[in-house]
């Protein structure tokens, strides 16, 4: 492995498979479990035992980026970290807008894992003036007719829809027009976007046929 350890300045636009940006993100949560458990460096091998692949698979992912290794000592942890956060994006702190103030909503206003990552909710919104009002985990909450002015005022970029899914369509297309550009929608539904807006979505049913597909077609225990 070289001594350069810097990202490549740029990248052709879609040069990087989104199978590989999944990766890194795996590889920034072990590497931050390994500076936790008090390790330093770390390896392609120790790396991509930890996560089922190949020190190959490790190697070829990150080539992508650049170059992060020392000769005889493999990867320095804290300097991984802070290359991965640079090229997710995560090096900088996030302000999010949450819309859906259900009971999948306010379950996410109150997982802490967004701020260890670089997000914050920033702002909830919500059609029903009844959940909105006083500050729920100590995020303010609007209607969502004050959505635009609020997304400029706090300069939000990123949004999570988790209204019902007839909803869902609507409320995106609100939050593209106030300047949202990229949606997490966990709603059950396929939403449209522009192809300047970065949409993911996140159906918790599928998931579950995912596993489920897995485990009546893995070989027999007996």
């Amino acid at each position: 492995m070289g001594e350069t350890h810097k990202p490549k300045a740029t990248l052709a636009e879609g040069a990087v498979p989104k199978a590989v940006v999944s990766r890194l993100s795996l590889y920034l949560r072990e590497l931050q479990h390994l500076v936790r458990d008090g390790n330093e460096t770390t390896s392609s091998t120790q790396l991509g035992s930890l996560l089922g692949f190949t020190d190959a698979q490790v190697r070829k992912d990150l080539a992508y980026f650049g170059q992060f290794g020392y000769p005889g000592i493999g990867y320095r942890c804290t300097e991984l970290i802070d290359a991965v956060k640079r090229i997710l994006g995560t090096d900088r702190s996030w302000p999010v807008a949450l819309v859906g103030l259900g009971n999948l909503g306010r379950a996410l206003l109150g997982y802490r894992g967004f701020q260890n990552q670089g997000f914050s909710i920033a702002a909830a919104f919500d059609v029903d003036p009844q959940k909105v009002g006083p500050a729920i985990e100590n995020v303010p909450t609007f209607h969502l007719d004050e959505l635009a002015a609020v997304v400029a005022g706090k300069k939000i970029k990123l949004a999570i829809v988790a209204v019902p899914a007839a909803a869902a369509q609507e409320v995106a297309d609100r939050l593209i027009a106030a300047g949202i550009d990229g949606i997490l929608n966990f709603a059950p539904v396929t939403v449209t976007a522009p192809s300047n807006v970065s949409m993911v979505g996140v159906d918790l049913a599928i998931e579950l046929e995912q596993l489920t597909f897995n485990v009546v077609n893995q070989p027999s225990k007996s």
